[in-house]
Parts: structure tokens; C-alpha cells; sequence
């Protein structure tokens, strides 16, 4: 037990002062080069967390997921269009990841708002943006954040991270919009974006890790059947 929280330390520490401190520097004078490779490290040291944490595929998917998210986070200040793609390949991959872990029974009150969640999102996405010749690509990028968000939140690891994480993570690209259009003056965006966002991957990130080294761990406590 203390060799594995040694081994994943170093990693979330990382994040968390990466992730943390680029929320004070990001509008400061800091070089660009310097400045965007800080922005990347936040995520980029949750998928080296899970790579680490998770020694099988689940450990690849969930790393690859982080670093696109981190790739994301670097292509933005380069290429918004770059930036919003590598983020959708990951919000496709991470759909796919969560189909595999269906939580089997659902509460009537969280179908709904599962159900709910993906059109009301993706709605508001797409009547955010004053310049409306973007509302249709908004609309499109809103629906994967949304998929990924509801499946998050009916998948069978924990609501209250993971699904609470991916909820974070739509919030935040929702402020992003809300900034093209009706909030472009408000200082609300530039306050919330990027806490919504880290906290939400970081949320997210080790809710799967705690999951999947727990089911690990009983599995490998069960007696071998012939």
C-alpha cells in the first residue's frame, strides 16, 4: 500500500501545482512557449497518473483520455478548431470507455436527468454564440461534452466524482460559449473555466483509478476456481 500511494504521488502532486498554480499565471507575462506547456502539464500528469496507477488497457484508455484533454488544453492557444478536435476525439474515446462500465440499475430521478442533460446542453451550446455562423460547430462539439457527461454520470463509477467531474467539465466548456455571446464582458468565465475544468478531469481521473484498483484488488483476494 505504501509503495503504490509513493509510486502515484509524485504524479498527482504534479497536477495539483501545475493545475493549481496556471489558474494565477495565465494572464501574466510569462513567454508563450513557457506559458502553454504549464497549461498542458495539469492534465498531462493525470494520464501519467493513471498510466502508472493502472497496469492494463483500462490504465491506456484512461491516459490516452487525459492526454488528449492535455493536447487539448496546448492546441487551444494555438488552434481553436485544433484544440476543440483533439478535445471531441477524447470525449468519443471516453464514451466508448464508459459504455463498457453500465451501471445496471438506475433511480428513475437520474434516467431523466441523464436523458435531459445531452439536449438541454446541447440547445444552450448552440444559442450561446452572438456570431451564429458558430452555433452549429458549438452545437456539435456541446453534444460529444454532453454524451461524454451523461454516460459519466450513469456509468457505475461514482456519481459523486466522476459523474459530479464530467459535470464540471460541461459547465466549464458552457462558460466558454456563454463567452461568445450574452458573458463576452463578464468576468465570471475567466473565474470559473479553468477551475471547472482541472477539477473536473482531476475528479474524474483518479474516481476511475480508485474504482478499477478496488474491483483489482478484490479480484486478486477471490479464490482461483478451476
Amino acid at each position: 500500500m505504501k509503495s503504490a500511494f509513493a509510486e502515484s504521488r509524485p504524479f498527482l502532486l504534479l497536477s495539483l501545482v501545475f493545475g493549481i498554480s496556471y489558474f494565477f499565471v495565465m494572464d501574466s507575462n510569462i513567454p508563450g512557449l513557457y506559458l502553454i506547456a504549464w497549461k498542458g502539464a495539469g492534465v498531462g500528469f493525470l494520464a501519467i497518473y493513471a498510466l502508472v496507477r493502472l497496469h492494463r488497457l483500462d490504465g491506456k484508455i484512461v491516459g490516452a483520455i487525459m492526454a488528449l484533454g492535455a493536447i487539448g488544453d496546448i492546441l487551444l492557444e494555438i488552434d481553436l478548431i485544433a484544440g476543440a478536435a483533439s478535445f471531441m476525439v477524447g470525449h468519443l474515446l471516453a464514451i466508448l470507455f464508459y459504455s463498457r462500465f453500465r451501471r445496471h440499475k438506475l433511480a428513475f430521478s437520474q434516467k431523466i436527468f441523464a436523458i435531459l442533460l445531452v439536449p438541454l446542453s446541447v440547445l444552450i451550446a448552440w444559442a450561446l454564440p452572438f456570431d451564429r455562423t458558430q452555433a452549429i460547430g458549438v452545437g456539435v462539439y456541446g453534444l460529444s461534452v454532453a454524451v461524454m457527461a451523461a454516460m459519466a454520470w450513469t456509468s457505475r463509477f461514482s456519481r459523486y466524482q466522476v459523474g459530479a467531474g464530467a459535470i464540471l467539465f460541461l459547465v466549464s466548456d458552457l462558460l466558454i460559449f456563454a463567452r461568445m455571446g450574452p458573458m463576452e464582458t463578464s468576468v465570471i468565465p475567466d473565474l470559473l473555466i479553468w477551475p471547472l475544468y482541472y477539477f473536473g478531469q482531476f475528479m474524474i481521473a483518479t474516481g476511475i483509478v480508485r474504482t478499477l484498483r478496488h474491483e483489482m484488488a478484490a479480484e486478486s483476494a477471490d479464490p482461483v476456481h478451476p
